[in-house]
């Protein structure tokens, strides 16, 4: 037997911190040093193989990813630019702190392997395309988790049988396995609505509509590739005792997205039918219509699409108006570092089936992790004289938009703005108090701030100079907001929203507010309330005010009942409106 002093050390108790294996290793002498060498105690050698195993550790391990960007939004919901690979589950809850207007608060509710759509648990403007939403510190780890398990090294299990009956074997291969989740996954509600308006103009004229309201996040349908996702609402039946106004609430309903898509993995082929945006040029405002595209490479992307513009916050509204162009796409890198996105385009309008314009039309998109990002769209053409645009025949640009954002900590972040326009927009301005159209009013280059403050709470401003086609000198456009997330524990949030403007199509201001409470799962109330003045050729009403309550309540496990009522009192417009849905639910 082989004895030696760092044993005897060893057996005396130096070695016992080690872990079990080294301490009977040195119990053995076997990490002693031989005779004559330096004293090196087993203490130094296990040193030296915890220092072995760091260096051996993989590097470039990965980045929590927290922030995803916005690829386009829908009526109440929004789809993200992350699935499945990147860590993203059902219930995980986000955070939009880059919009003009107020923090937007995102529950994931159907995620698929590169994409993820998101509920919009808070009131008020909707994020826009471009924006990032956060996950929350708790969702991150469990995200990184995810990835963790969906990114490491998996090897298939060898099961090998010494022997067997062939036709035991045969019937392995028809036990059934469970299908993905997202396969044939419904969710969604399906509901009837009245809405009943009373003119306060001295009329007395009233009105009433019956509609089928339709919200549906489906993948996977039958097994395929195709889902349908989005919201939407059809009229039934409608009756009036005079002349019919469309009212605020009708403009807001026609601001949903809903569509058909198809987009299969080991396919080539990308369509879309439905209300959507066209997924690699948002900037051309709500299609209504579709899209087919065919990936041509591992980074490129080539199309087509056709449609009319039905959306009414869109920069160029108009209902009666049809758009049809071509597209070619180039992306690449990654969200967790660099990622680039252009898109280039040409298309032809036709306002009710006469010429409009031919234009070409380019989207930028940079960005850095969540620290930096550029976005431009821009629209140049031919014009041609219509009913809308007099005076807008001529070739030049027609729309310009560059956004470039700054966000060095969670806690603050800066834009930097240019908008253009050559001819005055065509959005309802009647939309102008709501904070959908923030994006339109502020013509020229502005700044912008955010901060998130404690006790749950954030402000934000916006300033610039206004310097449109025409103006014989700048003017300065400016607007605040402040938002509470939850008033002193009691589950109320709130948003306080002002904006003064003055452009080339149309000046004034407007105040609003807006307040809502989750109670518990089931039930939900809001209420909104401001007012507009707005002088512009775009409109004969210079001032309105409105105040707008909704009630959405879950009575029983798949059955919802939802209301509100909305006072409108303008110029050209004084009514009542009350509406209700009741409705089913899946899930």
């Amino acid at each position: 037997m082989r004895h030696s002093p760092c044993r005897d050390r060893c057996q005396g108790g130096a070695c016992f911190s080690l872990p079990s294996p080294l301490r009977r290793e040195a119990a053995r002498g076997d990490l002693c040093p031989p005779a004559g060498q330096a004293k090196a105690c087993p203490t130094t050698w296990f040193a030296v193989l915890v220092l072995f195993s760091l260096l051996s550790l993989p590097a470039g391990a990965q980045e929590v990813k927290d922030t995803f960007r916005i690829k386009y939004v829908a009526e109440g919901a929004v789809y993200i630019e992350g699935g499945r690979a990147a860590g993203l589950a059902e219930k995980m809850r986000l955070t939009v702190s880059k919009v003009a207007d107020v923090t937007i608060e995102l529950e994931v509710v159907s995620v698929a392997d590169s994409s993820a759509v998101c509920e919009i648990k808070s009131p008020g403007a909707p994020p826009k395309p471009g924006d990032y939403a956060k996950l929350s510190s708790e969702d991150a780890q469990k995200s990184q988790m995810l990835r963790q398990m969906g990114t490491g090294n998996h090897y298939a299990q060898t099961i090998t049988f010494t022997d067997g009956d062939p036709v035991d074997e045969e019937a392995r291969e028809y036990v059934p396995r469970p299908p993905l989740p997202e396969v044939n996954r419904f969710r969604g509600r399906i509901g009837f609505e009245y809405s009943g308006i009373i003119d306060q103009g001295g009329s007395g004229a009233t009105s009433s509509q019956v509609g089928l309201v339709l919200r549906g996040d489906m993948t996977r349908i039958g097994g395929s590739y195709w889902n349908f996702n989005g919201y939407t609402r059809i009229q039934l039946s409608s009756a009036s005792s005079g002349t019919s106004q469309t009212t605020l609430n009708d403009l807001l309903n026609r601001t949903y997205h809903v569509g058909l898509t198809y987009n299969n993995p080991q396919s080539n082929w990308i369509l879309g039918f439905g209300r959507m945006y066209l997924p690699w040029a948002p900037s051309l405002s709500t299609i209504d219509g579709g899209y087919v595209a065919r990936r041509v490479g591992k980074n490129v992307t080539v199309g087509m699409f056709a449609g009319t513009t039905p959306d009414p916050t869109s920069w160029n509204y108009s209902p009666n108006r049809q758009e049809a162009g071509t597209f070619l796409n180039f992306d690449g890198g990654s969200w967790d570092g660099f990622k680039y996105s252009s898109t280039t385009g040409f298309g032809v309008s036709r306002l009710s089936w006469r010429p409009e314009s031919e234009f070409v039309f380019f989207e930028n998109t940079f960005s850095w992790k969540r620290y930096f990002s550029v976005y431009h769209s821009l629209q140049a053409g031919q014009s041609h004289p219509t009913t809308l645009q007099p005076t807008a025949a001529g070739t030049g640009v027609d729309r310009s938009f560059l956004t470039i954002r700054f966000e060095p900590a969670k806690f603050v972040s800066f834009d930097l703005n240019d908008n253009y326009f050559r001819s005055f927009p065509t959005f309802d301005p009647r939309l102008v108090g709501t904070g959908l159209l923030d994006k339109l009013l502020f013509q020229g280059l502005s700044g912008g701030l955010r901060l998130n403050l404690p006790y749950r709470t954030s402000f934000y401003a916006t300033v610039g100079k206004s310097n449109g086609t025409g103006d014989p000198q700048g003017s300065w456009n400016q607007m605040y907001g402040f938002v509470v997330s939850d008033i002193r524990h009691t589950g109320i949030r709130a948003d306080a929203h002002y904006s003064h403007f003055d452009s080339s199509f149309g000046k004034g201001d407007y105040e609003s507010v807006s307040a809502s409470r989750d109670m518990g799962e089931s039930l939900r109330l809001s209420v909104q309330a401001g007012q507009q003045n707005f002088v512009s050729q775009l409109t004969s009403q210079t001032r309105a005010r409105f105040a707008n309550g909704s009630l959405d309540w879950t009575f029983a496990a798949h059955y919802f009942l939802s209301g509100g009522l909305t006072v409108y009192r303008g110029q050209t417009q004084n009514y009542n409106q009350v509406f209700f849905t009741l409705g089913y639910r899946f899930y």
